[in-house]
């Protein structure tokens, strides 16, 4: 178990210089950072589920799997994954949660998470607490994947991914009823920039309440912060096929 967690370095939104890059980060209770099998890459080898935990540094619960050669790695555990199950990943496997298999060979209709881009690269889309993506379509050498957001786009039907739904569906319901909590999560307060003075932030000073005092809202570098920003084009804008908004793409 050892190899398996070890403590995580804080960082607090610090690049390699050690200057601040990215601000609101700080303060973040000790912890330790497991490690998981993305990739399931221990193909054709029956696994048994032998615990259950909680990870602190994402929104799913973990599951602990136990080989029957002895090794042991932590999975993200999907609904309807209990203590005792077996699980196994390869081109062979049934169809059931928590097996992994490609693409190809999952039926339409078929919930599934932890989605590679690339084959052998190990799963990147779908990994987050309740959200699961489902087979839509086949086309060559293509599967349609629908993802939780309403896109879809197209994935190597040699992609792995593993079968269900993630669980801990009721996270979108927590409430942070004090400010602790999420100081104990890394998270340091946001001041408004039109707090401040004008030295700190573009929409500082004035007497008063006043507002921005410009035509488009900044950063506090004085970027400006609506319409199109610094974010760069999507690289994969030929897979996509339908955008999350619902309009098509060209």
């Amino acid at each position: 178990m050892s190899n398996l967690k070890f403590i995580r370095r804080k960082n607090s939104g610090r690049d390699a210089s050690g200057k601040v890059s990215v601000r609101h980060h700080g303060g973040e209770q000790k912890r330790f950072l497991r490690i998981i099998d993305f990739k399931r890459d221990k193909r054709n080898i029956e696994g048994k589920i032998v615990a259950l935990e909680y990870d602190p540094n994402r929104t799913c619960d973990i599951a602990l799997v136990k080989y029957i050669d002895g090794e042991k790695r932590y999975i993200l555990a999907p609904q309807g994954l209990k203590l005792n199950d077996s699980i196994t990943a390869g081109q062979g496997a049934d169809i059931k949660v928590g097996n992994a298999l490609p693409l190809m060979a999952m039926p339409i209709g078929t919930f599934v998470h932890n989605v590679e881009l690339i084959p052998g690269r190990g799963g990147q889309i779908a990994r987050g607490a309740g959200t699961g993506a489902v087979v839509a379509a086949k086309e060559g050498d293509y599967v349609h994947l629908r993802l939780p957001s309403g896109e879809v786009r197209k994935i190597r039907s040699k992609s792995f991914a593993t079968v269900g739904t993630l669980g801990n569906v009721d996270l979108k319901n927590r409430t942070f009823k004090k400010a602790g909590t999420k100081r104990h999560m890394g998270i340091r307060p946001s001041v408004r920039g039109v707090a401040m003075n004008p030295r700190s932030h573009p929409h500082g000073g004035g007497e008063g309440r006043s507002g921005i005092g410009m035509t488009l809202p900044k950063t506090f570098a004085g970027r400006k912060a609506v319409g199109k920003t610094r974010r760069p084009k999507k690289y994969s804008n030929k897979m996509i096929l339908q955008r999350r908004k619902g309009g098509k793409h060209g």
